[in-house]
């Protein structure tokens, strides 16, 4: 998977910056929510149209993201709710990325691409919601074609190529293609039991 591929290449990055930033005894927690707040302000320059910038903007609130569970694990400071914090405004960041995508889309009066966002915040969503209800029955799930990692390079790619149009395509097939493949897992792993 390209997630597992990236975040095994980005560790020798990351690591000095967060040890860097250990210094100052900032909590990991903090870091999650100055990284959500970045990305509502990223949201705000996609919905004012300035999507090569937005993309662009996007890529370094994606790394600053990146970097608390880093910080976490070389202060040995993880935590049950420091990884709940962290998957939950994970959800919030992309809701609010789609969202300043749909104003922009919807002052546009083109109707096409706020459709594939609506479609790309189910997939999303249910990605997401899939492998959450799968653990909660005792089920590990993390494979998927279409993991949070591809979603924003493909996101970050259009916005910044200018191909919006066909990344929200992809986005909107793909993630809900790979929710699709998370129940089929756990069809398979359970043997299809009945009931609900």
């Amino acid at each position: 998977m390209l997630t597992q591929f990236l975040r095994r290449q980005a560790t020798g990055i990351l690591e000095p910056i967060a040890r860097t930033i250990r210094v100052t005894n900032i909590s990991p927690n903090v870091l999650t929510v100055i990284g959500f707040l970045l990305t509502v302000c990223v949201s705000g320059v996609l919905a004012a149209g300035y999507l090569q910038i937005g993309g662009i903007l996007l890529i370094a609130a994606a790394v600053f993201d990146a970097i608390d569970g880093t910080l976490a694990r070389v202060t040995n400071r993880t935590s049950r709710f420091g990884a709940f914090l962290d998957s939950t405004l994970d959800r919030y960041s992309e809701a609010v990325t789609f969202l300043g995508l749909l104003i922009y889309y919807t002052g546009q009066g083109n109707r096409l691409p706020t459709i594939l966002i609506f479609a790309t915040l189910i997939g999303s969503l249910l990605v997401s919601y899939t492998r959450a209800r799968a653990e909660g029955l005792g089920i590990q799930i993390k494979s998927g074609l279409f993991t949070r990692v591809e979603r924003i390079i493909v996101l970050v790619a259009g916005l910044i190529t200018g191909w919006m149009l066909p990344a929200l395509w992809i986005l909107a097939l793909l993630t809900n293609f790979t929710a699709v493949q998370r129940i089929y897992t756990v069809w398979r792993i359970t043997g299809g039991e009945q009931g609900g």
